[in-house]
């Protein structure tokens, strides 16, 4: 499953990812309709469902703030608001690097994805990793 973050409502990008991602893609506020959701609740409700990987361009206040658990997979976009729709082909080419292919190998990590690198840290490791060359 994947989860976008509010702040990619209204864009689209749950049918462009559902065009290439076999399993369900939903929106953060369906997990509690009618409530206002709070960055410092969504990994609670993350952990509530069966591996999601959560996406979001609020890298401001995911990124290092939030604790990797192996229950869920956070993807922070370091893009700006007029690239959001540029999410979909970036998701699709992370979830083909090895580490990232499988829910079972993603799970635990949380990511930044930025212009021109890819870091993440685990729930086995807070050190920052990286990810070889890559180009948004």
């Amino acid at each position: 499953m994947i989860v976008l973050d509010e702040q990619l409502l209204g864009r689209g990008l749950e049918q462009e990812i559902a065009r290439w991602y076999r399993g369900k893609v939903e929106h953060i506020t369906t997990l509690r309709p009618g409530s206002v959701i709070k960055d410092d609740a969504i990994p609670s409700l993350l952990r509530g469902l069966k591996r999601p990987t959560f996406v979001t361009i609020n890298a401001v206040d995911f990124w290092r703030k939030v604790a990797a658990q192996r229950s869920f997979c956070l993807v922070c976009f370091a893009v700006p608001d007029s690239r959001a729709t540029t999410i979909s082909g970036s998701l699709r080419a992370l979830l083909r690097l090895p580490g990232f292919r499988t829910k079972d190998e993603r799970m635990g990590k949380v990511v930044r994805v930025a212009e021109r690198e890819i870091r993440f840290y685990t729930c086995l490791d807070s050190a920052l990793q990286r990810v070889g060359s890559w180009r948004l």
